[in-house]
Formats: structure tokens, sequence, C-alpha cells
């Protein structure tokens, strides 16, 4: 049982480094830690809040595993609201497994990926939204990403939601109170009131659900698609725009056959690239799936980085690409300028006049960072200019809000069509439940274990 259990794990990655940590937390994390740390200080007993300097002791011969420091924290003022205990020692995989090869031995568990965030969350020390926002932490890249969990492991979602749930049931209380005295003739609240109170709602959630595309932009950044005939230089500029060789180059066209996606980070925000095939003809059946699989990606990305050879003129091949993009934000990289003339530069330009156009030399990474101020200023400055104060990053809340309002519409109708008032109370509560979908109160176990199945152990 989670209440009875002792949880152990290590912390902080595998690896040489300077500080390892052991995290144990249950009923047993004071006892465990007594047994195997013997304090170098001849004091009190092991004080909560403090960081104690000693040794972690081999309990079956006695024998001095590392120095290390310890801290203690009492429940319920602490990550899980249960008494954990953490071992500061030297990084490293043999010394951290010995740690906790002790720690099991005197009875801590394993724990599994999630399981003290999961404590938190069932301990009441933060919703489900919030404990997600922890994995989010984890995997921030960029200033923008970590900046907006943040936000949300600090409940600003969470406040949001239950603001809705607040609306929600005081309109389900009129109903369910005009109910149970239908038989006195009683109005509680006018049925155009009420209307009025769930049309508001609706808006509220309609809010939130459209504020989902600036969320997944702050949370995973946008996507920029390379894409260009054979040979132009669109894998050099890739390997410009990482500042490493990371896609093969030569002056074979057709070298890259395959989708090559790697995220750099603008001014603070992710941006994906992603470098494809060559487009063109061809007999090649691997070229041909190459791209296939460009078009694919071509069809979901945020903008399109069109590289044009600047020393050969713009042909058919050129023309029948940017007929393709009618309906994308487009930066044309005028590739290879190091090649050509300034003339022959003004003269591309202005037969490319409809788009935004970046001079550049890939191979020299000559104009890489004016095209990164292009990029942010064509997608990434004008969401920055007015963001939501909340916004949801998350597909499972995203989803959970459009139940909800899907069963607000049906409660909608139901006043409109002037129905039984249970038909109308009845898609209130399956609102609600949606809306407690996202903060955990009414979340399944099997989605429980998948959510918390995506943290890494020791968190």
């Amino acid at each position: 049982m989670i209440d009875e259990d002792t949880i152990a794990a290590i912390a902080t990655p595998f690896g040489t480094g300077g500080i390892g940590i052991i995290k144990i937390s249950g009923p047993k994390s004071f006892e465990i830690a007594k047994k195997i740390f013997r304090r170098k200080a001849q004091s009190s007993a092991l004080k909560p809040y403090h960081l104690h300097y000693g040794e972690v002791i081999d309990t079956q011969d006695g024998s001095v595993i590392d120095e290390a420091l310890l801290s203690f924290m009492q429940k319920p003022t602490s990550y899980t609201k249960e008494d954990v205990v953490e071992i500061n020692c030297h990084s490293g995989f043999l010394v951290l497994q010995k740690v906790l090869e002790i720690v099991l031995k005197e009875g801590g568990r394993l724990a599994e990926p999630g399981e003290f965030t999961k404590r938190a969350f069932i301990n009441g020390r933060i919703d489900l939204s919030q404990a997600e926002a922890v994995v989010d932490i984890v995997n921030s890249q960029t200033n923008a990403s970590l900046r907006v969990a943040t936000q949300q492991l600090k409940g600003v979602l969470s406040k949001e939601v239950m603001k809705l749930k607040e609306g929600l049931s005081n309109v389900l209380t009129c109903i369910e109170a005009s109910i149970d005295f239908s038989e006195e003739d009683i109005d509680i609240i006018p049925p155009h009131e009420l209307l009025n109170k769930i049309k508001g709602l609706m808006d509220n959630i309609r809010r939130l659900i459209d504020s989902y595309e600036e969320g997944r932009f702050y949370r995973e950044g946008i996507s920029a698609i390379i894409i260009g005939k054979p040979n132009v230089g669109k894998s050099s500029l890739l390997n410009a725009l990482l500042k490493e060789k990371r896609a093969i180059v030569t002056s074979i066209p057709g070298t890259t056959r395959d989708i090559i996606e790697e995220g750099i980070n603008v001014k603070g925000f992710p941006l994906k690239i992603i470098d494809t095939a060559g487009m063109g003809d061809t007999k090649d059946v691997i070229e041909e799936e190459g791209i296939r699989l460009a078009k694919e990606k071509l069809a979901s990305a945020d903008l399109v980085i069109l590289v044009i050879d600047s020393s050969q003129e713009l042909d058919q091949g050129d023309f029948d690409i940017i007929a393709e993009l009618f309906d994308k934000k487009v930066i044309v990289a005028l590739n290879k300028i190091d090649l050509i003339q300034e003339s022959s530069i003004s003269k591309a330009k202005d037969k490319l006049k409809n788009y935004s156009i970046v001079p550049i030399s890939a191979l020299y990474s000559q104009g890489i960072e004016e095209l990164k101020e292009a990029v942010f200023s064509a997608i990434i400055q004008h969401k920055l200019e007015s963001p939501p104060s909340v916004f949801i990053t998350n597909i499972r809340h995203k989803i959970a809000l459009e139940k909800a309002l899907d069963n607000l519409a049906h409660a909608e109708e139901s006043l409109i069509k002037e129905m039984s008032p249970e038909f109308t109370a009845l898609d209130i509560q399956l609102s609600l439940k949606c809306l407690g979908e996202i903060v955990g109160e009414t979340t399944s176990d099997d989605i429980l274990d998948r959510i918390f199945s995506e943290f890494c152990i020791g968190k």
C-alpha cells in the first residue's frame, strides 16, 4: 500500500559527477536514515530541515561507503507530504548504487517512475495538472517552455479550472433545487438567467481551448521545414543552424533521403528544424519515398524555409515547389551568395519579391543570424505581443475541455427546448466530471498510471 511502503531511488542522472542524491519517502525514512548514517558531530539527534555531515555505513559489516550530507523533511511539509530523507553523496554509478542497495536492505522499496510526484498528488500537495508540469519542467529546453511549466506548477491553470467548476456547481445547485421544489411552482432562478450563466461558462471554456495553440507554441516551439530542389544546400543550412555537422553534405544531388529533425533555441524559444530530401522528379524509389515524407512534414509545419541556389537561374523546378506553398508562411533562404555578385542577389530578390528573403551562404555560415531573426519575426514575435493570461499546453487538458464544452452545449439545448431539468442537470454533472479530469479529481487509475509512467525514476 502507498501509505505503508517506504520508497527510494537515485534522483540524479547516472554518470560521473560532483554530487549524487538518493531520495527516500515514507514512514520508515527516518528509521532507515538513522541505521545507515553516522554523523560526524557528536550532538543531538537529526534535526529536520538541516544538512548533517557524516558517513553512509554498510549495515552488514560497518564499513564506510561514502561521506555524505543528509537532510530530513518531516511530514507534511515535504515534497510528498511524507517523511522524506535525501542523501547527498559523491556521484558515480557504483557509490550511488551501493547506498541505494543499503537503503533497500533496511526496508525501502525501489520507487517506480514518477512515484514521488504521484505521492505528492495522491496526498493532496499538488493536483494532476501540476504533477504534469513537473515533467514539463524537467523536459524544458528553452526559457519560454520553462516559464510556462513553472506557471502551471504554481497552479495558474488549476485555479482557472476550479473557477469553472465553481460556476458550474452553482448552476447545478439551482437546477437541482428547482427539481426538488417543482411541485411548489417556485422558480429558484429564471431559465434565461441560467442560460446566460451557461453561455458565459462556455465562452470561458472556449477561450481555454483556443489557447492550446499558443500553449503548444510555448511548450513545444514551432517547426520550420527546410525544402528546395536537390543540391541547393539544405543540409548545409541545417548544419549551419545547428553549428555542427548533423547531415551528410556532398556535391551529389539526392544525398539526403530521410527526414532529419533537430531543435535549436531562437531567443529563448524552441524551434524544431526539419531537413528533407530534395524535391523534384526522380526515378529512384528511395528518393521518391523521401519526397513523400517531405510533403507530409510540409503539411504540418508552422514555417517553410525555401532554399534557392542563387548561383543558378530560377527554373521550373523552383516554381513547382513555390506553387505548393500558397497557404504557408515562407522565408526564402537565398543560398550560395559567396558565388555571385551583389547585382545577382538583387535580381533574384526581384523575382521573389512576394516573399521574405534572406541572402545566406550556408557553407560559410553567412547570414544565419539574420535568418534566425527572420524566423523570429515571422512566427514568434507576434505570439509574444498579446499572450493569453492563462493557456493550456497539454493535449489531455484540451480534450477534457472539449468534452466539457460538448456536454454544456447539450445542457444549453435542453434549456432552450424547455426539456426536463433532469437532462440539464445530467449534462452539467458530466461537464463537471470532464473538468475534474484535468486536475485529477475524476481521472481513472489507468490514465494516472500512464501519466506517471512518463516520469523518470527518482521524480
